[in-house]
């Protein structure tokens, strides 16, 4: 099996070290470090990595403009933001460009490698709680809702499977509400962000709250 490339961005050298010693450790290859978004797109097109392990409040370029910009590329790498519980705005601003997900600074070795295996695999990392909390804090000042382009194709077991992603509830977990198998979730996924235009799971979620179709809590509106 072909180890999974990874780069590592973070501008404090002590930090970048930790995480780059905890990749490898579970046979996660590091194939660069960056101390600022502008050198992580440069070593992101050249070296095409699977997973970039994104930092926000860099130098010179942040993580935001950075995640933006990779998702220009060619087929480009999945991000994962990294951050603490003091940076919602932008882990929220950065979810909007483009990113797969994001993992707290504070998280467990085993938690990091699971979360950069997940996001290769094609899958969005949702942390439930804090997900919610970030969608509906930034988003709970917005003047009105947003419609999503069509909305009206949806199935009325899409639209149950779209309400349960918006919980943060995994394929496993929302087959189980529903009595079906996982595999038949993950066919509705596939269909249901098809609909909507978007990416993956984050930017489902993240267009539930903006169109008014959840409520803060992740009840359905």
């Amino acid at each position: 099996m072909t180890a999974l490339r990874v780069v590592v961005v973070d501008d404090h050298p002590l930090v970048r070290s930790g995480i780059v010693g905890v990749l490898e450790a579970q046979d996660v290859e590091v194939v660069g470090e960056a101390d600022d978004g502008d050198a992580a797109v440069e070593l992101a097109e050249r070296l095409r990595p699977d997973v970039v392990l994104m930092d926000i409040r860099m130098p010179r370029m942040d993580g935001i403009e950075a995640t933006r910009r990779l998702r220009e590329l060619g087929d480009p790498p999945r991000v994962l933001v990294l951050t603490t519980f003091d940076l919602d705005e932008y882990v929220y601003r950065a979810l909007r460009a483009g990113a797969a997900g994001f993992l707290l600074k504070d998280a467990s070795p085993d938690r990091l490698v699971d979360a950069v295996r997940t996001v290769a695999t094609g899958e969005a990392l949702l942390a439930p709680a804090v997900t919610r909390r970030l969608i509906e804090r930034y988003l709970g000042e917005q003047a009105a809702p947003a419609a999503p382009p069509r909305t009206f194709e949806l199935t009325e077991r899409e639209r149950e499977i779209w309400l349960r992603i918006a919980r943060g509830l995994s394929n496993a977990e929302i087959g189980a509400e529903l009595f079906v198998s996982e595999a038949t979730v993950k066919a509705h996924v596939t269909r249901l962000l098809a609909k909507l235009g978007v990416r993956d799971r984050v930017q489902a979620v993240v267009v539930a709250y903006e169109a008014g179709v959840v409520r803060p809590g992740g009840e359905p509106a």
